[in-house]
């Protein structure tokens, strides 16, 4: 039989507006901390400039791919999910997803962080390889960091939580559940 260890709602414990602060100040923060030794590091190469369209396109579909980096680890390990598309306010495609099955702590870690190791490292290591586009990319990378700060949040959860616990998707958040010995 499984108890009910913590019950994880972070929009609940910090408010919404407040995640979208921290969210939008992580974000901030990290294209200023990550831009200033990228430039130093290329001083003076050619920027190319493609114009403003390609980059609010390709911010524009950043929020699906970040989640789509959170399906990543759940759909390699063959648990099964369900996805629901939908446009909000009629205008901006997104989409939910919700495990149907309980997942491990190192699994629910792993999927906490898939979006920074697959989307941010690559992003930065493409800057750096790349000097004509590192601004984009490093900007591309920092907008992600402010999207992972929720991910964050979660993930300090998950690390403090007991060894052997599951992890189950809830309407609201997480419930970590523990295995209850028989008496």
């Amino acid at each position: 039989m499984m108890n009910c260890w913590k019950t994880v709602n972070i929009n609940k414990e910090f408010g919404l507006n407040r995640i979208y602060l921290m969210s939008f100040l992580t974000g901030l923060l990290s294209f200023l901390i990550l831009y200033v030794p990228f430039s130093m590091l290329h001083g003076t190469h050619d920027m190319k400039d493609h114009g403003f369209l390609p980059l609010l396109i390709i911010l524009f579909f950043l929020p699906a791919m970040h989640r789509l980096m959170h399906m990543l680890p759940l759909m390699l390990s063959y648990k099964r999910l369900r996805v629901k598309f939908n446009f909000r306010k009629r205008f901006v495609p997104t989409f939910t997803y919700q495990c149907k099955s309980k997942l491990s702590k190192k699994t629910s870690i792993l999927m906490a962080l898939a979006p920074t190791m697959l989307i941010t490292l690559p992003a930065l290591v493409m800057g750096y390889v790349f000097p004509n586009y590192f601004a984009y990319l490093v900007l591309f990378a920092s907008v992600n960091l402010g999207l992972s700060f929720s991910d964050f949040l979660y993930l300090n959860y998950f690390a403090k939580a007991p060894k052997r616990c599951l992890i189950e998707n809830a309407k609201e958040g997480y419930d970590i559940l523990i295995h209850q010995p028989k008496a």
